[in-house]
This record gives C-alpha cells, structure tokens and sequence, in this order.
C-alpha cells in the first residue's frame, strides 16, 4: 500500500488562494480533481525512477531515427496506424528530447513503463508549481521534499534546443502557443509553457486555435500575423482530418505542408506523433525480440547490452496482436492506437493474485458513474455524444500488452475515503527528468482519476 500523507487542510483552504490561480481546473466535471495530500516516494525510488525514465526515453529516441531512416511507409500506415497525410511530416527529423510524459506502474514486478505520452501531455503546472506549494504546506517534522523543483528549468532548455534548431533552419521570431481558448485546462498548460519560453529569452503570444487562419501553400496567421514557430496542445491524429467546413479547405493538410516545407516548426515535432502510437510500444518489442536479426536488414545491431536491459527490466512484452498472451493464458490489456485518458482500454484476463492490475491512461465504468451527474443534466445530446466518442476509440486497431499489477493507495476525498490505484507520471523533458505526476484512479486510469502530488521522504 502506498504511502499517503494528508495535509490537514481542507480543499477549500489549499485552493483560495495562491493554488487556485495556478490550477483553477482543481476541481474537473463538477468533482475534486487535486486533493490536499501527498503520495510519499522514498529515495531510492526516485533515484531508480530518474535513471530508468531517462534511459527508456533514450530507447525511444533511436527507435524512433531507425523507424524514421529503414521503415518503409508501409510500416508507418499498417503497423503504427500513422494516417497517410502525417508521413512525411512524421519522417522529418528533428531534435530528440521534446516534452512527453511517461507512464509507470511501481508494484510486485517492480517499475514498469506502460505508455509514453509524446504529443500533447498535460499536467504540467500540477507538478511544476502545485506539488511545491503542498509539499510547503506538510508539517515540517514530516521531512518531506517535492521531486519536481527542475521542471521549469527543464522547460526553458527544451524551448532553447527546438528554437536554436529552428533558427538554424531559417525560422526565428515570436513563437505563437495555441490551445482551445475556452479549454481552461489545456490553455493554463499552454500558457504555463508559454510563460517558460518566455523567461528563456524568447518573444511569445497566445491565439486560441479556434483563432487561427491558414492560406494553403503562404502561411498560418493569428489576426494578421504570421505564425512560422508554433506550439500547439492539439493532436496531430486530429488535425490531420481538420476541414474548415465553410471554405471546404483541408486545415490540416495544408498545415503539415507548410512543415513540410519549411515554412512552419511545430513543437512537439512531427515526428513525435510516431511515438504517440501505441503501435511504437509493439515496434520497440518486436525489435527488442528480433535484435540479433538487424544487421542483416540495415548493417548493424540496434541495441547494444546495456540497451537490451534497459528494455527487459522496464519494458513489458508488447504486440501488434493477442495470442502470445492467449496462448499462454496470460492477463493483459488491449489498447486503441489512440487512445487517450484510458479510452479504448480493456483488461483481459484473470488478474493478478494480488488483485491489483491496471493499465492504461484510464476509464470506463468508474468514468461513466462519475460523470453522471453531468450527463445527466445535459440530456440526450451528451449521450450522443458520448456514445461517439467510445466507437471513435474502440474502432480502432489495438496493440496487446502484458498486464501488470498496480500498487493500492487510500486517501481522504470530499466524497469520503476512496481506496484506488496509483499511476506515476513521470515527465522527461528535453531528455531530461523532470518532474513526477501521481495519479490515483481505477484499474484503467482515467480523466476522473485524482492527482495527489509528489514527495519524496528525507527520512531513512
């Protein structure tokens, strides 16, 4: 069981002030999102987390250059599920690094890296400036330390690496962050970022995207001005099918060929939608398990020894279909392509002896009681709506990972004591490690799950 330290404030005291206006979504679909507690990790946890989330970033990154450089697209449309139109922006090399987010289970078979969220992860200014702000407020006898105190630095060098490349490549000048405007989470994340870049040295301006205009073949403007460096907290598996429907012009094609053609530098990359794909997790397996066969398709080895380790000891077994799991009756978890807070996750399977299985970024049936009160006030529009957006995720192609167990935590909630699972975020930016996002949830964790900042005891 997870150690769980309770502030002795209530969620009101935490949020009137100082918290508030850093996180004003504490609250999310009318319930608690952030709870006025702590998860306790020791030292040596942290220390093995640092070391292995930095580590499997590394295997991402050269998986990513081999799939970019000898993958033929074929591999890109069939295996990852990469849409046709995202190809040749996706093979575009770019900096490694970028701001992701890895997903790790710590339980009986010790750390596990379960997903990696390259494209568009939130939950930034949660650990950057609200785990801090907690971690001051525990009573100093508790010797607690918050794991996250370098993320802004993290962040201000991340910007400085894509903006050096960039200018390198002929794009320079102020850089135009965007997210929905009327999206308070995703635009507090966008503008915290927005704000980091902006102590790096650089000019920067916000424009909701629903602000934005593109001339196909010229450029992207906000109210005139134009757009050549963008930060967006907006899916690539989005846009690409985005169609302006009053003009009939295809937003995101014609956004992706002014990256293509230099005109435009998106951060994320483009190439980052390729690790998005859950399909990357099954590729990195499956070259894993075929290492010995690389050098008679491109000339070399892809993983060295320490490499393999990395990968065997962090990494569970991942495929593009169910039966090495079926076979052997072996418990595991399907997962759409692009899935996202758990949608399009199911659990298949007996589960662990010890009760404890999980996965995924989250969901169903504890999203669907927590919401319902929402729901149900918005009528048969919102299950409509609902409905769709389910078929949206469980239609997709799936790839089929080993379950592994998760570790129980238990904390006080406004709606009494609530006893869940912990997911660890762990946030590597720039290739470095950044910071550390708990989440405790159901056995598939979801955008109902609640965030319970990080500690680490100073206590040995």
């Amino acid at each position: 069981m997870r150690q769980i330290h309770e502030l002795p404030f209530s969620h009101e005291e935490v949020f009137a002030g100082e918290a508030g206006r850093h996180i004003p979504y504490h609250r999310m679909y009318g319930k608690q999102y952030c709870v006025p507690a702590l998860t306790v990790y020791n030292e040596d946890e942290l220390r093995e987390l640092r070391v292995a989330a930095e580590a499997v970033q590394g295997i991402y990154g050269k998986v990513l250059r081999f799939i970019q450089r000898y993958m033929p697209d074929s591999f890109l449309v069939q295996q990852l599920g990469i849409h046709p139109g995202l190809v040749p922006a996706a093979r575009m090399e770019m900096v490694l690094g970028g701001i992701t987010r890895q997903d790790w289970i710590i339980g009986e078979a010790g750390f596990k890296c379960i997903e990696n969220n390259t494209d568009t992860p939130t939950g930034i200014p949660e650990a950057a400036v609200l785990e801090g702000i907690l971690v001051g407020m525990a009573d100093g006898s508790a010797a607690l330390a918050s794991p996250s105190a370098d993320m802004d630095e993290c962040i201000r060098l991340c910007f400085r690496s894509w903006l050096e490349e960039y200018a390198r490549r002929g794009l320079t000048g102020t850089v135009t962050f965007t997210s929905f405007g009327d999206h308070l989470e995703d635009r507090t994340n966008t503008q915290y970022l927005m704000d980091r870049c902006r102590e790096a040295g650089y000019d920067v301006h916000y424009a909701p995207l629903e602000e934005l205009e593109i001339v196909p073949g010229e450029a992207l403007y906000h109210q005139g001005r134009r757009i050549d460096l963008l930060y967006r907290l907006y899916p690539l598996e989005y846009l690409i099918d985005d169609r302006d429907e009053e003009t009939g012009v295809d937003i995101g094609a014609a956004l992706l060929e002014l990256v293509q053609e230099g005109r435009l530098g998106l951060m994320n990359p483009a190439q980052h939608v390729l690790m998005q794909s859950k399909g990357f997790m099954a590729a990195i397996w499956s070259l894993y398990e075929r290492n010995e066969q690389t050098p008679e398709y491109c000339g070399f080895r892809l993983f060295d020894d320490a490499e393999l380790a990395v990968i065997s000891k962090y990494l569970l077994p991942t495929y593009f279909e169910s039966g090495p799991f079926e076979l052997q009756s072996i418990p595991y978890v399907a997962k759409s392509y692009w899935g996202r807070e758990g949608r399009g996750t199911s659990l298949i399977g007996e589960e662990p002896a010890s009760g404890s299985a999980n996965h995924g970024t989250e969901h169903i049936p504890f999203l669907q009681e927590r919401q319902q009160e929402c729901i149900a006030s918005k009528g048969d529009a919102a299950d409509e709506d609902d409905a769709e957006i389910a078929a949206y995720y469980d239609n997709q192609p799936k790839i089929y990972q080993q379950l592994a167990p998760m570790e129980r935590a238990q904390m006080a909630t406004e709606d009494g004591r609530y006893s869940g699972y912990l997911l660890t975020g762990v946030f590597v930016i720039g290739g470095r490690f950044a910071g550390v996002l708990p989440r405790i949830g159901e056995k598939v964790t979801g955008d109902m799950a609640y965030y319970c900042a990080a500690s680490v005891s100073l206590v040995k």
